[in-house]
């Protein structure tokens, strides 16, 4: 299980960077992390500094927001597609 997880987060975050398929890297990436906020993060709380999930949730934000909205224009999915 934890080599999916370590799987799933370095791929979507290696797509992720490069803008190359980004909303399935956003998938991913927001998978992840409720994943990390449901079994880890979750009993301890909204912060950060207790082990809770905040961090967690903002990474989630924001690969949903970018999955969303796409990466732009300097972006691989831009030059190629």
């Amino acid at each position: 299980m934890a080599l999916l997880a370590g799987l799933s987060e370095f791929i979507g975050g290696a797509l992720f960077t490069l803008g190359l398929l980004t909303p399935l890297a956003g998938i991913v990436i927001a998978g992840s992390m409720v994943v990390a906020i449901l079994k880890v993060h979750g009993p301890n709380g909204y912060w950060l500094t207790k082990g809770g999930y905040e961090y967690c949730l903002a990474i989630l934000v924001v690969a949903i927001g970018v999955a969303l909205t796409g990466a732009g224009q300097y972006s691989l999915d831009a030059i190629l597609f």
